[in-house]
């Protein structure tokens, strides 16, 4: 019922604008393009770029009032996604005419607003559409298969943990370890001993020389 009313009242505002455009009182709304590749300038490709995504950010607002019947969240949610795929060629045709490359650093909220179900590429559900019959139960068995996922290899991991795994097997690894410490150690104190006698021997070396003069 409610969806009817709102098309009575669509019709009504569409006459009346149309009588308005006949009597002068205001213009014709432009139209969008239907193809992105008919813009022929950057700043007629930016204009209508803005305009899909005032657009998507209307529907958005809509999807998430808790009055709509579900049919006419469906309808919107399936805009949404249309507007979507709009934007991305009109962002396209952006960047073909010398304009920034907003798939880079455009804003992503709106993207980021909708939720994608595996094996579904690229249709992505809004505000209460996420809570439509079957699309609910979607991400719910989504969720419950990625907890799974988490659990398994967590168990995976630890089943399959060994001595090695925590470092309680080092050393005793064939005594490879320890026998290479012994090496080095025992070849920093041959070095520590050949320098201590390096320096008994010129010490004595310069006593001897000390006495030899003292005697002349």
């Amino acid at each position: 019922m409610a969806r009817n009313e709102e098309k009575a009242q669509s019709m009504l505002y569409r006459f009346r604008e149309a009588q308005s455009i006949e009597l002068g009182l205001s213009k014709p709304k432009e139209r969008r393009p239907h193809l992105a590749s008919l813009a022929n300038t950057l700043d007629e490709a930016e204009k209508w770029r803005r305009d899909v995504i005032r657009e998507i950010s209307r529907n958005v607002s809509k999807i998430n009032d808790a009055s709509l019947p579900e049919a006419h969240i469906r309808d919107l949610n399936d805009d949404i996604n249309k507007l979507l795929r709009a934007k991305n060629h009109w962002e396209d045709r952006v960047l073909q005419l010398g304009g920034p490359d907003y798939k880079k650093i455009g804003p992503k909220m709106i993207d980021h607003q909708g939720k994608q179900v595996p094996g579904n590429r690229g249709y992505k559900y809004f505000g209460r559409a996420k809570e439509l019959p079957g699309v609910r139960e979607l991400f719910e068995t989504q969720s419950n298969a990625t907890t799974k996922s988490k659990q398994n290899n967590r168990a995976e991991l630890i089943k399959h943990a060994d001595a090695v795994y925590f470092g309680y097997s080092d050393e005793a690894d064939d005594g490879e370890l320890l026998e290479y410490e012994r090496q080095v150690t025992e070849q920093r104190i041959l070095k520590l001993r050949s320098a201590h006698d390096a320096t008994l021997s010129d010490d004595s070396s310069s006593n001897e020389s000390d006495d030899s003069e003292n005697e002349s």
